[in-house]
């Protein structure tokens, strides 16, 4: 398991060899082929669990096992856009209308990560909320689209939990074996 952080891809290589942008590889000297289960876009961070083994990463992406994400949004967002996020909401997915499917999601206090390398942004463009979100999907850039669609878009977006798998006492790039994947 890794805490990836903020301004990382999701992988290891690149043929592209025009990019400058950080890979996981950079973090630790991990073995031959592993590989990212799912992924965790450039600008988002926290937990990302790493295989070897092609069949863990397609059970572990399945939708048996929940995902929690704490988000910040901008504005103070409300009990009606909660509802809505959790019934599921209409976004874009591959060039077609998608309805999520019905998760879980809760205004939190402020989870108090370590700042980022980069800042979000000034208070003084408006309040923020954090909220949890759970689900058992994985489309491109959900949770943000989700949250753009009931009018709340993402500022930061951070995983914290996969199935009983979480970030706690795992520092913001640290790398840890994790004993037996649920």
């Amino acid at each position: 398991m890794l805490h990836k952080p903020y301004g990382y891809l999701s992988q290891f290589i690149t043929n592209q060899t025009k990019r400058k942008k950080k890979m996981l590889g950079e973090l630790y000297d991990f073995p031959e082929g592993t590989m990212a289960i799912g992924r965790l876009d450039f600008t988002s961070e926290g937990l990302l669990l790493l295989t070897t083994d092609g069949k863990v990463s397609q059970e572990i992406r399945s939708n048996k096992y929940e995902k929690e994400y704490y988000v910040q949004v901008d504005g103070l967002i409300t009990q009606t856009a909660i509802e809505a996020l959790k019934k599921g909401v209409e976004i874009g997915f591959e060039g077609k209308k998608y309805i999520t499917k019905p998760g879980k999601a809760s205004i939190i206090e402020d989870p108090k990560f370590p700042l980022r390398s980069q800042k979000i942004r000034d208070d003084r463009h408006g309040p923020t909320s954090w909220i949890s979100v759970i689900i058992r999907e994985g489309k491109f850039r959900q949770v943000r689209k989700m949250t753009a669609a009931v009018g709340y878009p993402t500022l930061r977006l951070v995983r914290v939990r996969i199935d009983t798998i979480t970030i706690y006492n795992l520092q913001n790039g640290e790398v840890k074996e994790v004993p037996q994947l649920p």
